[in-house]
């Protein structure tokens, strides 16, 4: 084990990339994106189980129907993945990229003086600008490897890097998460159809800073059921941000977001939490979306991610063999919205935000 993790988050950070023993970080080196939060079992991890993912995998892949249960919609499938897209090489990388090992949680809250908070604004403002071009480019016949390949070029463009590109074993620049995709959708050769949903999740690192957003867009002609699913994920996201000031426990944002949800009877997802950015792609704090009794507070001048991801049907996620597809085990919608914020005397400012 290396140095960087309190004692206390080691007994809560566990990684399917080391099997069952415990990781620790150095400073450098962050947990994959929106690592997953085991409540019972009182620790995180990055991914669900091998086995776990295997079984249900293959359960599914042999399903007769392809079909979802009173939906004409047919469940999500795999696709083809094209090759890596390359970054020019006077774009400065983040440390993982050349790393060879393992990320972890970075111990502590991001918390910046005033040349980083202009650093996070930079870096917030351009993958608020890539998220937006984006989200114009969903239409039926697009494919998710065709966003993924615009977006590229945008960011590259910009002078900026990809965040999750080489990150762990990401192969892509963006992830594009369709219908029951909860998230870390890998983007491929499906064309969109009209009435998907479709979550795009930017993540830029500019000038040693990253910035990290996502949205739900509709593809088309999308039903009412769906519709309100999105308003009332972006209706939680907004409501939590609002409390948000300095000194606020970090549990209230799951309170909010969870109370919410319930007036709709939507289903939160546990297992994939909100994260400290900025120099690192994810530090503490852990930001759960759901009721819970975990302690910490806001502090003035530092950034953290909230990303809620409610579930008209079962909220239980499944691995797809890629290592990073999660999906709802009923094949039920899914949707969610990010921001980066900024903890400030006020209360909260939106950093992913054009």
């Amino acid at each position: 084990m290396t140095s960087g993790v309190s004692p206390q988050l080691q007994m809560r950070l566990k990684s399917s990339f080391v099997g069952d023993r415990f990781l620790r970080s150095s400073r450098n080196q962050p947990l994959p994106q929106l690592f997953r939060f085991n409540p019972g079992s009182n620790h995180v991890s990055m991914q669900l189980s091998r086995t776990l993912s295997g079984l249900t995998n293959l359960f599914f892949n042999r399903r007769s129907v392809d079909e979802v249960p009173n939906s004409k919609r047919k469940r999500l499938r795999p696709g083809k993945v094209s090759p890596r897209r390359q970054v020019p090489k006077n774009i400065p990388r983040p440390p993982y990229v050349n790393s060879m090992i393992p990320a972890g949680l970075v111990s502590g809250p991001q918390v910046h003086d005033k040349k980083g908070i202009e650093c996070m604004r930079a870096s917030g403002r351009l993958a608020a600008q890539v998220l937006q071009y984006a989200g114009t480019l969903v239409k039926p016949g697009i494919t998710t490897d065709e966003i993924d390949e615009a977006v590229h070029q945008m960011i590259v463009d910009n002078g900026a890097y990809p965040s999750p590109l080489g990150y762990g074993s990401f192969p892509k620049s963006v992830c594009t998460s369709v219908n029951e995709c909860i998230c870390h959708g890998i983007p491929d050769s499906r064309p969109l159809e009209d009435g998907d949903i479709i979550n795009i999740d930017v993540t830029v690192y500019l000038n040693g800073y990253h910035g990290d957003t996502s949205a739900t867009f509709y593809c088309g002609s999308v039903d009412d059921e769906a519709k309100k699913l999105v308003q009332i994920t972006k209706e939680c996201l907004d409501k939590a941000i609002s409390i948000c000031a300095p000194g606020v426990e970090f549990k209230t944002i799951g309170k909010t977001i969870h109370d919410h949800a319930d007036k709709y009877r939507y289903g939160v997802v546990r297992e994939f939490v909100g994260h400290g950015v900025g120099r690192v792609f994810h530090a503490d704090p852990v930001v759960l979306h759901f009721r819970n009794n975990e302690s910490g507070r806001m502090v003035l001048n530092q950034t953290f991610t909230i990303e809620p991801m409610l579930t008209i049907g079962s909220i239980n996620p499944v691995k797809w063999n890629d290592d990073w597809t999660i999906v709802t085990a009923d094949g039920s919608l899914s949707a969610q919205f990010e921001h980066t914020i900024l903890i400030t005397p006020d209360g909260a400012e939106i950093m992913t935000q054009c």
